[in-house]
């Protein structure tokens, strides 16, 4: 009697485990899914933001080319002098790349990926 209740059991078993695999795979996918479209939608707000600082940050640097070349006396002295400060900007970002800016984006990127929501379910028991 208990040879013939065995094979279904190990069936639902069998079945049961199918279901959990199945289960998980889903789980994995929406979880990437979700990361991809967060990492897609962070990718475009900075695109934006960059568009809109580039326009900023040139109508800035006509005012100040033309604000040195008023004190000097000469448009070619006033814009070398805000290409002297790009220079010097691009200078220090070269330096600094690998120690400070380098490190900063892939621990900005590695926090997005491993961030977890504060959802009530995903706690540890006891924790409030």
């Amino acid at each position: 009697m208990s040879e013939a209740q065995e094979p279904g059991y190990f069936e639902k078993l069998e079945n049961q485990f199918q279901d959990y695999i199945n289960n998980r795979i889903w789980l994995v996918k929406l979880e990437a899914t979700e990361k991809a479209a967060r990492l897609t939608s962070l990718a475009l707000i900075m695109l934006v933001v960059a568009g809109l600082a580039f326009f900023v940050l040139l109508f800035i640097s006509l005012m100040a080319g033309y604000y040195f070349a008023e004190l000097t006396g000469s448009l070619f002295y006033g814009f070398s002098i805000v290409t002297g400060i790009y220079i010097l900007l691009l200078v220090l970002v070269l330096v600094f790349r690998k120690n400070y800016i380098g490190p900063f984006l892939i621990n900005t990127l590695i926090r997005l990926f491993l961030e977890k929501k504060n959802d009530d379910d995903e706690r540890e028991p006891g924790t409030p």
